[in-house]
């Protein structure tokens, strides 16, 4: 399940999801190409963890919602490893609210990271992934897309627009022997459950037959299963990490 030497862009690879992605990446062997909008500090350390390890990373600074920011982000890759082979849509924000009191500047924010944010990335690294030897598309969606959740009509409504981008994608690249697919994590222990209220995280927890959240390791193995050659087979998919929830 190789992605050795394969150039792997990892958006939001700083903290969390991303993170984990990108580090198993580079324990893998690729070239990462480690993405961050304000998390410097933590960005280095997985460049050197990466560094330390048999891959090979660079940072690349950039809000994705921002198109300029994205073009500098692609160029620094390039100019690091050459044209990107993966691209992984990690990148994403909440702003949580009942949607009675939502304002549209609440929706609109996470409109332009989660779904722009996902435009913009692919259409910069589009004819890469395009015309690479087997290139891959992959979007990190959420169980919330497919269930929904109180307070987050923004936010599910965006990780549920990534399933029909990826179908979409996955047929427009399936020619040229590219592929690509979607994760939809269940509930995972990041500093973002860790800011759920206990009495919340125990009815969740209800919902899951496994009995537990999963860890970010979880969803880092199914993107590097994606990424290399062993998921030829595999295009415009949805895959639920989810513990066994039902959806």
């Amino acid at each position: 399940m190789s992605v050795e030497d394969r150039t792997c862009l990892v958006t939001g690879a700083s903290r969390g999801i991303g993170r984990g992605i990108a580090e198993e990446l580079g324990e893998q062997g690729a070239e990462v190409v480690v993405n961050y909008r304000s998390s410097e500090a933590e960005a280095h350390e997985v460049k050197e963890r990466i560094n330390d390890g048999p891959g090979e990373a660079v940072l690349a600074q950039a809000d994705v919602s921002n198109y300029d920011d994205v073009e500098a982000m692609y160029d620094v890759a390039t100019e690091a490893f050459g044209s990107v082979d993966v691209l992984v849509n990690n990148a994403g924000i909440t702003v949580d609210k009942k949607f009675e009191n939502m304002t549209r500047e609440d929706w609109d924010r996470v409109m332009q990271v989660n779904l722009g944010g996902v435009f913009n990335c692919t259409k910069m690294c589009y004819d890469d992934i395009q015309s690479a030897d087997e290139g891959r598309l992959i979007n990190i969606s959420s169980v919330v897309g497919q269930q929904g959740n109180y307070g987050q009509a923004n936010y599910a409504t965006t990780k549920s627009g990534l399933f029909g981008f990826t179908r979409t994608i996955a047929l427009e690249i399936a020619s040229e022997g590219s592929t690509a697919n979607c994760v939809a994590p269940g509930f995972v222990e990041t500093d973002m459950l860790a800011d759920v209220p206990e009495r919340v995280q125990e009815n969740i927890l209800k919902r899951i037959p496994l009995d537990r959240f999963a860890q970010v390791e979880d969803i880092a193995g199914i993107v590097s299963f994606l990424a290399s050659e062993d998921s030829s087979y595999m295009t415009g998919q949805v895959l639920g990490v989810n513990g066994g929830m039902e959806w």
